[in-house]
């Protein structure tokens, strides 16, 4: 059974910078509770169901890259309306098949609450397939970043991982991260805030990479 903190899920869903709707979920590596995660990047994705290919691959990719998403400190945590039998099973499946041990928790939501709330499931859609949608939560319980695929096509692992590594450098250094950014590449400075700083700046004062000397 599903207890999400807030029950009245008529609310719109939580958007970037808003706190993360807490709840407790049964899930393939037993009970869990969001909060108990404060302190940790928390990726919660969700896919539109069990057993389907675009999700089984996407799964068997974030299973391989777990250790790195771990020693970012962030948490995996998937997440379907399917039920817990239902998980097990396509996670047995996983395993046999392909010999891939899926390490993270994988979140039922049969009666659909969590993925309502969150806005993986519109409140008039047809039916209970999940939106491909991928939520970064900071180790403070804020929803840093949101994004959504279409059923038929599958994420990028390479670029969830650039984004949380995006996100902490970001926290880290008080910087902005520019287009196509990956650690160890350039960043860009604050904006200027005052016409003297933009004097002082130079003609390149709205583009300015820490790689840069001050004027």
């Amino acid at each position: 059974m599903t207890d999400l903190t807030f029950q009245d899920t008529s609310f719109p869903p939580p958007r970037i910078g808003d706190e993360a709707p807490d709840f407790r979920a049964r899930t393939t590596q037993g009970d869990f509770t969001l909060s108990e995660l404060r302190g940790r990047w928390v990726m919660l994705f969700a896919h539109p169901a069990d057993f389907t290919p675009v999700c089984t691959s996407e799964f068997i990719a974030l299973a391989r890259s777990e250790e790195e998403f771990r020693e970012m400190n962030c948490v995996l945590l998937g997440l379907s309306v399917d039920s817990l039998p239902a998980h097990l099973a396509w996670v047995e499946a996983i395993r046999s098949r392909f010999g891939i041990c899926i390490p993270f928790p994988i979140i039922e939501d049969p009666s659909m609450i969590v993925s309502r709330a969150y806005g993986m499931l519109d409140h008039a859609a047809q039916d209970s397939a999940t939106v491909r949608a991928v939520l970064v939560i900071d180790p403070s319980g804020f929803i840093r970043a949101s994004l959504n695929y279409p059923a038929s096509v599958g994420r990028s692992v390479s670029e969830l991982l650039r984004l949380l590594a995006a996100l902490q450098e970001v926290d880290r250094n008080n910087v902005l991260t520019p287009e196509g950014w990956s650690p160890g590449n350039d960043t860009i400075k604050p904006p200027v805030q005052t016409q003297d700083d933009v004097a002082e700046a130079g003609p390149a004062w709205f583009l300015r990479t820490t790689s840069e000397r001050s004027s």
